[in-house]
C-alpha cells in the first residue's frame, strides 16, 4: 500500500526485565497479556515520558527499566483518545486489557529496545 509509513504512529511504552522477557519471546513483535491488576495499557506519546517511568518507577520496582518503541497503525489508534496523565508533557494511550491482540495485531514492524536504566 503506498503511503503506508505515513499511516503509522510512533509511540514508546516503559517495561520492566520481566515484560521485556515477553516482548523478546514474541520475536519483539507484540506486548504481552495484561495480569488481572493491569485492566489498561499505557502506551506513551513521547520518548521523554517513557524514559522518566522507566527510570523513575521501573527501577526501583525491579531493579532495571527500559524504553521501547515501536509503530501502530493509525487508523487502530483513531478508535482512542490521547489522555493527560498528570501534565500536558505525560500523553498516553488507553488500551483496555481485552483489546491487547488486536493492538498486538496493529504493530507494524518490530518492538525495539531503545534505552536501558539500572
Amino acid at each position: 500500500m503506498s503511503g503506508e509509513k505515513q499511516d503509522v504512529v510512533t509511540l514508546w511504552r516503559p517495561v520492566g526485565p520481566r515484560e521485556l522477557e515477553l516482548i523478546q519471546e514474541s520475536g519483539m513483535r507484540a506486548f504481552p497479556p495484561r495480569l488481572p491488576e493491569q485492566p489498561i495499557f499505557y502506551p506513551v506519546l513521547s520518548e521523554e515520558y517513557a524514559v522518566k517511568i522507566a527510570r523513575d518507577w521501573n527501577v526501583p520496582a525491579s531493579g532495571s527499566g527500559y524504553v521501547t518503541r515501536f509503530e501502530v497503525r493509525r487508523n487502530f489508534l483513531d478508535n482512542y483518545r490521547v489522555q493527560a496523565a498528570g501534565g500536558s508533557a505525560h500523553l498516553e494511550y488507553w488500551i483496555p486489557a481485552e483489546e491487547m491482540i488486536a493492538f498486538n495485531e496493529a504493530i507494524v514492524g518490530e518492538i525495539e529496545v531503545i534505552a536501558e536504566f539500572r
